[in-house]
């Protein structure tokens, strides 16, 4: 890591989990600098891992946050702080709710202190064409500027697609997809990359059972 890259991940997990105990909605303002930092460093790891990941349990398996950054600091208080356990994040962290920022950049904290314990999967929301109407874009815009929102989108085009836990629970945001042959197939989807409107990766993220 050059010195200009460099970020206190300590301090910025340490004032994101300060807020526990307040009202819900307090507000925690990290500089752009650090978010930018964040979405840079956590996209290399992305890109360094599968877009397949293969995990192991114990592990707790959590679904979509959108932006209730409070739930969130309620699901770790009762889970654990990592790496007391591990997690595996199903997606949809940002839209909707109020505090996408905090959300987000609490998670990719982690994922950048614990890359082999915490991992997160994309939702369909990762997506600009998405998240630019749903909220996250307008709370980037408000709290800091659109070309931070362009950060989040690049680091949101590098996550990975699904995983499987102990070779037998498959984990994804959506559903199973009918020109799904073979888990390899996944593996050979290219990233970066947006949410095609058809095809393996759409169904995955976007093809919610019935």
């Amino acid at each position: 890591m050059s010195e200009e890259d460099h970020i206190d991940l300590d301090s910025i997990i340490s004032r994101l989990l300060e807020v526990h105990g307040y009202r819900p909605g307090k507000s925690v303002d990290l500089t752009e600098f650090e978010i930018r930092t964040l979405c840079m460093k956590s996209r290399e790891i992305f890109l360094s891992q599968s877009n397949l990941l293969e995990l192991e349990a114990p592990i707790k398996i959590c679904g979509d946050v959108h932006g209730q950054y409070f739930d969130l600091l309620r699901m770790f208080e009762n889970g654990g702080l990592p790496p007391e356990s591990n997690y595996l994040f199903l997606g949809d962290y940002v839209d909707r709710g109020k505090q996408s920022l905090e959300t987000i950049c609490l998670l990719l904290s982690y994922k950048i202190k614990y890359p082999e314990n915490f991992f997160l999967l994309r939702g369909n929301h990762e997506s600009a064409s998405i998240n630019r109407i749903y909220g996250f874009y307008d709370e980037c815009k408000r709290r800091y500027n659109i070309k931070l929102w362009k950060n989040f989108t690049d680091c949101f085009n590098c996550l990975p697609i699904a995983a499987i836990v102990d070779d037998k629970i498959f984990c994804c945001h959506g559903g199973l997809s009918p020109k799904l042959d073979s888990l390899d197939q996944i593996k050979c989807i290219s990233r970066p990359s947006d949410v095609p409107e058809q095809g393996l990766m759409c169904d995955l993220l976007w093809a919610d059972p019935d």
